[in-house]
């Protein structure tokens, strides 16, 4: 993104973290937000929070070097509580459904991922990029946020798990705890690059034309 913050790119004339946040807000099954953001943004998520007039943002924490760092920050920063949802800012067409089902999902296990099914082919490449095999399609999930764990499972596996992981996902599953993938959604992607932040201004236009 050329150097600029994410969280304050603007995505259909507001910032993208606020269109982030706007729907945990809304969730009537979220009691509390802990944002976690680099050190510069700090004080300008802070002044976005009273912008937005959110009232559920209890905290905003500088984040650490490494992705669980930082979740680990937003988790201690959290007021007793028996469910978590980890989600990244950088979705912002994420929905009060889509956490409202993680949340249902992860009762039996504990721990509940959003996916959506691979359309392309994937190849395990080795040495040399040669292939070294192809796993069917039916058993691949693309991994989003929201993540869903209970509380106790989650601080566990950071406290236990210190190799670096991709996600909170794996550090559960480095624990053995099975992890459950709930259906997510093909519009709640990722903004990484600029073409994103056109595909998902689109999707915003369809989402605001049918209500």
């Amino acid at each position: 993104m050329g150097g600029t913050s994410k969280a304050f790119i603007l995505l259909g004339g507001k910032a993208l973290l606020a269109t982030t946040v706007g729907p945990f807000e809304e969730c009537s099954l979220v009691d509390q937000i802990v944002l976690v953001v680099s050190q510069e943004d700090v004080e300008r998520c802070w002044q976005l929070v009273r912008d937005e007039g959110w009232t559920k943002v209890a905290a905003v924490k500088e984040g650490g070097p490494r992705r669980q760092d930082s979740v680990a920050q937003g988790l201690r920063a959290l007021s007793p509580c028996q469910w978590v949802v980890v989600h990244d800012g950088a979705r912002p067409l994420v929905s009060v459904q889509l956490i409202q089902a993680g949340l249902e999902a992860a009762r039996e296990t504990g721990a509940a991922v959003a996916g959506v099914p691979v359309v392309d082919t994937i190849k395990v490449v080795g040495e040399g990029d040669l292939v070294g095999d192809t796993p069917p399609r039916e058993s691949l999930r693309a991994v989003q946020t929201p993540q869903v764990f209970r509380y106790d499972l989650l601080r566990q596996a950071h406290y236990q798990v210190t190799q670096d992981v991709s996600d909170d996902a794996a550090m559960v599953e480095a624990l053995g705890h099975r992890v459950r993938v709930y259906p997510g959604s093909p519009t709640n992607i990722k903004i990484t690059t600029p073409g994103d932040l056109t595909v998902a201004e689109l999707f915003l236009k369809i989402r605001a034309s049918v209500g």
